[in-house]
């Protein structure tokens, strides 16, 4: 929506900086005079408006003064008002901070946190079944007077020696100071699921340790000394005067000695150690994905022509009309050198070679661009449980038709994503500029809130790649297939990516089936991602819910990661098992493999959801049916209740739903994600079953009863 300007009048703030008011709250508002109303606010995707009785204006935030109210005004008269909320009326739920509601309850990237969060605590509550997946937390109190003693100098625990001495052998502790230097190494490798970014020359808050050159070399190689007993192995990144082919480009300022930044990462010793991501390639047709994920993996440049895709595709009609249909795998390994696992040449290596050679493995799912196929996509997004999202961007094309659908769902899902703008080598510089203007108002708008950083250079690509995780930050790269322009950058940031996501191996097993198979003198196979726990070859195992909402007992015949043959698997790791005595017709996408326990494993055919409607061209209530994603379960559903008469865009609510054709296994905290041709809306799984004597708008039922 576009500012609106009176004559003689100056233009308002964007009405989008509307997000940080409350959904439907009740204000009090007061005019520059005596007069004094109460209204509702109602937000909807691109505005707000202040409902007072019959009369609804659209509204701008022009400040906030210090005592928490907003001064707006009204589009029509250009009139100031003063908001004062009501707290007697005000939304249940603790009191929000300035900050808090400055950031916005209705923005779908604050949702997204919201739903983030629910599914760090899913099924803490010991449920009936005794299948309780949480990560359990656990409680670390800070023990303040412990601090103080520290601080006194009254504490037992010897004084740290300094970094600087342990790169140096200097200082009172000469005689350790490489083990101590070791354990610092192990502790980030610990961190970092066996890599780290290790600085050299720079402490940790990020001042120089003004090292000269001899000093620098010395203390290099005490790090790969360090390093060298765990075992691990070192490779410099990026240094800053010091010189040689590694050395910075660009000038800093902050660098006033020798120093530089070291990728460590220990080998792993079997593949069931191998550090795995799964990054979801997402983006409108004809964007170049499968041409880029070739260029990556094989090595090989692509001749402008599509030649770097055809070995990704995975059915004959998809390499005659060069679109991707399905969801396609290709996996990108790294050794413990920080070198890519290539193929020689005139030689493919398989993903076997591929995954005994690797330290770690990127695991990259194509999935389709066009608008036919959006429900294979979503299906590959969700199941896939993907770690980072790669969004590909045509540069002579923009970001249109089903790339915003994807960065939708990617930020629906709270997935970091990166941005590649590929056929620069094609693109007119105005056009090009277009492009990357357009990325840079849409990433900064109030839906996505993310910081777009224009990475140029490898300094850029190391400071982004290890805020990647933490920061609200958009890395985005501009390459060509054709002249190999900045793939450098691209692979140099895919490899020192960091491990996301937190697993709990404590919890029971469960693994959600996103792909069956029936391979010959084997038996049926099942593929997927493990949610929690551990399972080894030979356990026995629960597989359902089928039809009716029953689970069929089987044993693990074997288990295989990326086609390599293991004997366990754990939470947070993606594998393939081998099914005992069961038929591939018995199973089916959106199935789970549970650990045999006492209790058996409940489905549920109604559950509980609080949604965030993100765009509908009318309003929804109860018996709207769309189709509706949780993790690999796609089925359509029913809304069967909602907590107040009906929801539109903009809303959030809780809204009870219905399974149509069977029960499936769900828990509390599970994401959805449900679609009516384009996506809808989000959710977070709240609670499990329906008791149609507790309604979620106790006054509806009264009034329908009544009639």
């Amino acid at each position: 929506m576009a500012d609106t300007e009176d004559a003689g009048t100056t233009s308002v703030s964007e009405p989008l900086d509307l997000v940080r008011l409350s959904l439907d709250e009740i204000v009090f508002v007061k005019l520059r005079g005596d007069r004094e109303l109460k209204g509702r606010l109602h937000a909807y995707d691109s505005h707000c408006n202040l409902v007072m009785g019959d009369v609804e204006e659209t509204v701008y935030v022009v400040e906030e003064d210090e005592n928490e109210e907003e001064i707006i005004r009204t589009i029509k008269r250009q009139e100031e008002m003063l908001f004062v909320r009501d707290p007697s009326m005000a939304p249940a739920g603790p009191k929000l901070t300035p900050e808090e509601r400055r950031r916005g309850e209705i923005a779908l990237s604050d949702f997204a946190e919201y739903a983030e969060k629910q599914q760090a605590h899913r099924s803490v509550a010991p449920s009936d079944s005794g299948y309780s997946t949480a990560s359990v937390s656990r409680i670390h109190e800070d023990h303040a007077e412990l601090e103080i003693l520290d601080q006194l100098g009254l504490s037992d625990t010897p004084k740290p020696a300094r970094l600087k001495d342990l790169l140096l052998n200097t200082g009172d502790r000469q005689e350790d100071s490489l083990q101590l230097l070791g354990s610092i190494i192990q502790t980030r490798l610990d961190e970092g699921h066996g890599e780290a970014i290790f600085d050299v020359g720079i402490e940790d808050g990020g001042e120089s340790m003004g090292f000269d050159l001899t000093q620098w070399e010395t203390a290099l190689h005490r790090v790969q000394e360090a390093a060298g007993t765990l075992p691990a192995h070192c490779r410099i990144l990026v240094t800053y005067n010091v010189g040689g082919i590694q050395e910075s480009k660009v000038r800093n300022d902050r660098m006033k000695g020798s120093c530089g930044k070291l990728l460590i990462r220990q080998p792993a010793e079997t593949v069931e150690e191998m550090a795995e991501l799964r990054i979801a390639v997402v983006g409108n047709v004809d964007a170049g994905k499968s041409t880029m994920l070739g260029v990556l993996v094989k090595g090989n440049l692509d001749d402008g022509r599509g030649k770097a895709r055809v070995n990704l595709f995975r059915h004959k009609h998809e390499i005659e009309s060069g679109r991707t249909s399905s969801v396609g795998m290709e996996i990108m390994g790294f050794d413990s050198r920080g070198e890519i696992v290539t193929s020689a040449q005139g030689r493919k290596l398989s993903w076997e070679e591929i995954g005994k050679r690797s330290a770690k493995v990127i695991s990259f799912s194509d999935l389709a661009g066009h608008e036919r196929y959006l429900r294979t996509t979503v299906f590959g997004m969700l199941s896939s449980s993907p770690n980072y999202c790669l969004l590909m961007v045509a540069a002579n094309n923009g970001l249109i038709g089903m790339s915003k659908e994807h960065l939708g769902i990617a930020l629906a899902l709270n997935v970091p994503v990166m941005i590649i703008v590929t056929k620069i080598d094609i693109c007119p510089p105005q056009i090009l500029q277009e492009t990357l203007s357009q990325l840079n108002k849409i990433l900064k708008s109030p839906g996505a809130r993310k910081i777009p950083i224009f990475v140029k250079d490898m300094d850029q690509t190391i400071n982004t790649a290890t805020q990647f995780v933490s920061q609200r930050i958009c890395p985005i790269f501009q390459v060509s297939n054709v002249t190999g322009e900045n793939l450098d950058l691209v692979r140099t940031f895919l490899n020192i990516l960091p491990h996301r996501g937190h697993y709990n191996a404590d919890a029971p097993f469960e693994f959600l089936i996103n792909d069956t198979f029936s391979v010959p003198h084997v038996g049926t196979v099942v593929s997927g991602v493990a949610k929690s726990g551990v399972i080894h070859a030979g356990d026995t195992v629960l597989v359902g819910p089928d039809s009716l909402g029953q689970f069929t007992t089987t044993t693990i015949k074997s288990i295989e990661r990326k086609r390599i043959s293991v004997n366990a698997c754990f939470a947070g790791q993606s594998g393939s098992f081998a099914l005992k005595r069961v038929r591939r017709k018995e199973v089916r996408k959106g199935m789970v493999v549970l650990k045999k326990l006492d209790q058996p494993p409940k489905v549920y055919r109604e559950f509980v959801a609080e949604v965030l409607i993100l765009s509908h061209a009318t309003t929804i209530k109860p018996r709207y049916q769309a189709m509706l994603h949780v993790g690999a379960v796609s089925q359509t559903c029913s809304v069967i209740d909602i907590d107040r008469p009906f929801i539109r865009t903009g809303d959030r609510a809780l809204v009870a739903f219905r399974f149509v054709q069977r029960p499936e296994f769900l828990a509390p905290g599970d994401r959805v994600l449900f679609r009516e041709g384009k996506t809808k809306g989000l959710g977070i799984v709240k609670s499990v079953g329906y008791d149609p004597n507790s309604p979620l708008n106790p006054e509806a039922q009264k009034e329908a009863n009544a009639k």
